[in-house]
């Protein structure tokens, strides 16, 4: 059996939930739909920058900050199974495994921000920092550009194990 990626991992998930770009949910701000936007990044990530008034729950904690009685339960996430929940992250991967989780334990609208903040902030919506000061978007460029150093590059000679 041929190993999958995390790349193979999001393209089997992603028929299976519901997607948005920025202006869909610019337009749902503008009808006064209630939103919740749940930042599942890292919380250093969050604290940079992010969707005024998000809730930010990392990926990797998700699935207990969801259910009471966990250190890691977030009240107003475990209320919002029938609120309408878009999920966010930096380009639209991370969020894609949480909308599939969060759908998976009853959350019944919930939608993955399919460009991430980086299109969030391409399409010059506002982002804050932790203050609540608006980040320019030729700041938020910069954060959202890809910054892979040489060491995490695929080596020419590299052959992938069994």
């Amino acid at each position: 059996m041929k190993r999958k990626t995390y790349k193979d991992l999001v393209a089997e998930i992603t028929p299976h939930i519901e997607e948005c770009f920025p202006w869909d949910v610019e337009e749902r701000m503008e009808q006064d739909d209630d939103l919740l936007f749940l930042d599942v990044r890292e919380t250093h990530e969050y604290d940079t920058m992010h969707i005024d008034g998000s809730l930010n729950v990392p990926r990797g904690i998700i699935e207990t900050a969801v259910e009471w009685d966990h250190e890691e339960t977030e009240p107003k996430l475990v209320k919002a199974r029938n609120r309408q929940v878009v999920v966010v992250c930096r380009s639209g991967s991370r969020s894609v495994f949480v909308t599939w989780t969060l759908m998976q334990i009853g959350y019944k609208y919930v939608t993955s921000l399919k460009t991430g903040l980086r299109g969030w902030n391409e399409y010059d919506l506002p982002l804050v920092d932790l203050e609540g000061n608006r980040i320019d978007p030729e700041t938020g460029d910069r954060y959202f550009a890809n910054k892979l150093l040489d060491y995490q590059h695929k080596p020419v000679d590299w052959i992938e194990p069994e």
